[in-house]
């Protein structure tokens, strides 16, 4: 597959340091998202151990996540390695080195009424270090009201207790050692917050610290979403006396306490490659 050219707009970068979120329009072009399309229908089909279903039972439609398959999937890992996302990722994080961190699926099916609610996402890793970035990049279209939404800034430093969405249970860090989530929904003059609607092979671009939340899908929507995760140069390896999301089993044994991520899970890729 070729790379097309994407040009990264001029006040990205910046943007993204202050914000924490931004939108890229056309990150992957037509043939790539179609390419992208496939990959999501064969994860969905070949579901791995990692899999989960992340709606209720009663829902009328079905959330569905997987983590942790390009390897098995080309059509994910070309478009992890040979499209403009590392490059783009290389900017955004102000970092010399660009490495693949994982791959995460999330599927809404028509109808789904599960909302996933704020949070972080760099709780739930086993990695520590401020140079990241995560494209959310749907392969349908995707309105306002199903888009993700951020709080704007809020990846300056502040680490929010990670809790499971369907019963806010702590089952990571032990209750009380973070800070809790803030009334965000109910002061928005003090949480100013970024959304943007979206097309197949738009991106929203983010930091593993910004907070963010999405709604369910209307009854005529499908929301299939590829999520592509990179670190840069001072990723450390944060192990973790608890599973994290998503585990990567036997990494401790190879990779000691604040190592460098070097490990074949996490390759160099693009330009830094």
């Amino acid at each position: 597959m070729t790379q097309p050219s994407f040009q990264l707009p001029e006040s990205a970068v910046a943007d993204y340091q202050r914000d924490g979120a931004i939108v890229l329009r056309g990150v992957l072009a037509p043939q790539q998202v179609a390419l992208l399309a496939q990959g999501i229908e064969h994860n969905l089909a070949h579901l791995s151990p990692l899999a989960q279903v992340a709606s209720r039972g009663d829902d009328p439609g079905q959330f569905v996540e997987d983590f942790c398959t390009w390897q098995s999937n080309p059509a994910y890992a070309a478009i992890l390695r040979d499209s403009a996302l590392p490059a783009v990722a290389k900017a955004l994080m102000h970092s010399g080195s660009v490495r693949i961190y994982h791959d995460h699926l999330l599927v809404k099916e028509p109808g789904t009424r599960q909302a996933t609610p704020w949070h972080q996402d760099q709780p739930y890793y086993n990695v520590s270090g401020h140079q990241n970035v995560s494209f959310w990049m749907p392969v349908d279209p995707v309105p306002l009201e199903s888009t993700l939404r951020f709080v704007a800034g809020s990846h300056a430093g502040t680490w929010y207790m990670p809790r499971t969405f369907r019963d806010n249970q702590a089952k990571w860090f032990p209750d009380g050692t973070l800070a809790e989530l803030p009334a965000i929904d109910a002061q928005p003059d003090q949480f100013r917050q970024l959304a943007w609607a979206l097309q197949p092979g738009d991106a929203v671009a983010f930091h593993m610290l910004t907070l963010h939340a999405s709604g369910g899908v209307s009854p005529l929507l499908r929301r299939r979403v590829f999520s592509a995760r990179y670190l840069g140069d001072d990723a450390r390896h944060a192990v973790r006396p608890w599973r994290t999301s998503p585990p990567f089993a036997g990494l401790s044994d190879r990779l000691a306490d604040g190592a460098v991520m070097e490990d074949a899970l996490f390759p160099l890729v693009g330009a830094a490659g």
